[in-house]
């Protein structure tokens, strides 16, 4: 792959705001899409306690050189003080949907 994938994984407290979070990524082309799971059951460690929270998750299909710019844009609009985003490598994927999410993502 010329250009490198990836999956860019987002947690928040409401699918709504991660969908309208994802349309602005798409609408500036940089993410191709997003799957958003609305309901899983997140565990982890905060402030010195164990959480048990549910939350909803956003999985965006995009390049790696836009994953500084999804940072970016989540540290100022998502509204944890520090959201979870994780950017995935895609190790290999359908020549179509590869040529698609590259086309979609062009700026």
């Amino acid at each position: 792959m010329a250009e490198q994938l990836v999956t860019v994984t987002i947690t928040a407290e409401s699918a709504d705001w991660l969908a309208d979070f994802t349309r602005a990524l798409v609408a500036d082309r940089l993410a191709a899409c997003g799957n958003i799971l609305p309901a899983v059951r997140s565990i982890y460690a905060w402030d010195g306690a164990v959480q048990d929270d549910a939350e909803a998750l956003v999985l965006l299909h995009t390049r790696a050189t836009h994953v500084p710019t999804i940072i970016a844009r989540a540290d100022k609009e998502h509204p944890y003080d520090t959201p979870q985003v994780l950017a995935v490598p895609v190790a290999d994927a359908h020549p179509g949907y590869l040529a698609w999410v590259l086309e979609q993502t062009a700026l």
